[in-house]
């Protein structure tokens, strides 16, 4: 085929290609040393067509040819190539084919120029193929690209040389295709044949066995025929047996049935009974109650005598306003632990609690606000929660002390809500610590409710009796206020 393959999107060569006959031609004199062969310019010899290359070989002289034209000057690079030689060595080949081909069948000079360079490369090679000559050893391929590009006398029955080998190989290639499916197909068949013989194996030893449970099936049905007989038998005497059982059974009907009514009776004078016995046990309770209606009233007196004979006077000041003077003076302190606990959240239960009679709510302050709206600022937590809390003391009238931590006195806090005490931990203690001093400082007894989701916190103050809460049910009750 030609150089220029119509698929690569070039014209087929006509008067450009006969042009480069004739150089590559004159070109291949000087190479070989016979300059005495008349030139195109003489006009003695009619240019050739160019001969049909075998595809391996045409994509042979392109990888040459793309190999050599980096090192080409580039004044002696057709300007068509000058681009293609900047490719990458594994692009240049593959994208400027059809450039190459062209410029190699259309410019003798060119063509004179990669063959020097290519030849010189190609060694010993080069040379027998300038001489003509082709090695026995050599690759016919490789052997045609230098003798299209060198082109010394015989160069074109080189490449037809070339060709038919590659044919032959080709063709080698095929047969050897054949035999080895022959091959592979004579191999499954004997494979097929081997499974066939393995089936049947399988088969007639899968008759033996059917054959020998035919026979057991056989012996098993003849044991069954006796056995159903035998059994046919035992029917007819378990029949007369259970006639029997019967007779006996409906004798013992009728005692169960007399047994029965028998129970009833003695049912109705039980509950007979237990109608007396309910009813002196509630005369027994109504006693009870007005026992102790009475135990109440003289404890209840007697509370009167003690406070008369104390002469206790009404108290203006409660235990956590003793602490709260304790820290009045120096109210900064350092961050508490962080919160790692989580008691109940339930508020109904902190309504409870409140409910009791002279609560004392104490909140563990940034725990809570910090939880519930840690995105304002400090002093917009405090705040919202100090005005939340002065809506619990004024609905429950229960005393109600908020504790913060604090590194330095707050100023410009607004004054606070009537019933609420608002505290800063001091310097060197925390708020957990504040708190617990202010559950310690309450008499045994008083219900006293800290919130607070810290579980140091909850775990200190329960030990002394008060009741700890999480901060979600403050926050829950604050939310419907």
């Amino acid at each position: 085929m030609p150089l220029t393959d119509p698929s690569d999107g070039q014209l087929p060569p006509q008067e450009p290609v006969a042009a480069a006959q004739g150089a590559g031609e004159g070109s291949a004199e000087a190479l070989d040393g016979h300059p005495g062969r008349p030139g195109p310019a003489e006009g003695a010899v009619p240019p050739e067509p160019e001969p049909t290359l075998p595809e391996p070989v045409r994509q042979r002289i392109v990888a040459l040819t793309a190999a050599v034209l980096p090192g080409l000057p580039l004044d002696e690079v057709p300007v068509p190539l000058r681009r293609v030689a900047k490719f990458a060595p594994n692009r240049r080949a593959r994208l400027g084919a059809p450039m190459i081909a062209a410029q190699l069948t259309a410019d003798p000079l060119f063509r004179q120029r990669v063959t020097a360079r290519v030849v010189t490369d190609a060694g010993d090679l080069g040379a027998a193929v300038v001489e003509g000559t082709a090695p026995a050893a050599a690759d016919p391929v490789e052997v045609a690209a230098l003798a299209y590009l060198a082109r010394p006398r015989g160069w074109r029955e080189l490449i037809e040389a070339s060709g038919a080998a590659v044919r032959a190989e080709a063709d080698s290639a095929v047969v050897a295709e054949l035999v080895r499916e022959a091959e592979q197909r004579a191999t499954r068949a004997e494979h097929d044949r081997a499974v066939a013989r393995v089936e049947a194996e399988k088969l007639r030893d899968e008759l033996a066995r059917v054959r020998e449970e035919l026979g057991q099936l056989r012996e098993e049905a003849r044991q069954l025929n006796r056995t159903l007989r035998e059994t046919q038998a035992r029917e007819r005497k378990a029949a007369e047996l259970l006639a029997t059982e019967r007779g006996r059974a409906a004798r013992a009907t009728a005692d169960t049935e007399a047994e029965l009514r028998r129970a009833r009776a003695r049912l109705a004078e039980a509950e007979a009974a237990a109608g007396v016995a309910r009813a002196s046990a509630k005369e027994a309770r109504s006693v009870d109650d007005a026992r102790l209606w009475l135990l109440l009233e003289t404890i209840g007196q007697a509370a009167v005598g003690l406070r008369r004979e104390l002469a206790l006077d009404p108290v203006e000041r409660l235990p956590a306003d003793f602490v709260a003077d304790a820290f009045a003076d120096n109210p900064a302190g350092a961050t508490g632990p962080a919160a790692r606990a989580r008691d109940t959240d339930d508020p109904a239960r902190l309504d409870q609690l409140l409910a009791l009679p002279r609560a004392h709510l104490v909140v563990d302050g940034y725990n809570v606000t910090k939880r519930g709206f840690g995105e304002m600022s400090l002093e917009q937590q405090r705040k919202r929660l100090i005005a939340g809390l002065g809506g619990i003391a004024a609905q429950t009238s229960d005393e109600v002390t908020v504790v913060f931590d604090g590194a330095e006195r707050m100023h410009g806090l607004p004054p606070a809500p009537r019933g609420v005490r608002v505290l800063f931990s001091r310097k060197g203690e925390t708020a957990d610590e504040l708190i617990r001093r202010l559950v310690r400082a309450e008499p045994a007894g008083r219900p006293v409710v800290v919130v607070s989701s810290d579980r140091e916190v909850a775990d200190g103050v329960r030990r002394h009796g008060a009741y700890p809460l999480g901060a979600d049910s403050l926050l829950r009750r604050l939310s419907r206020s």
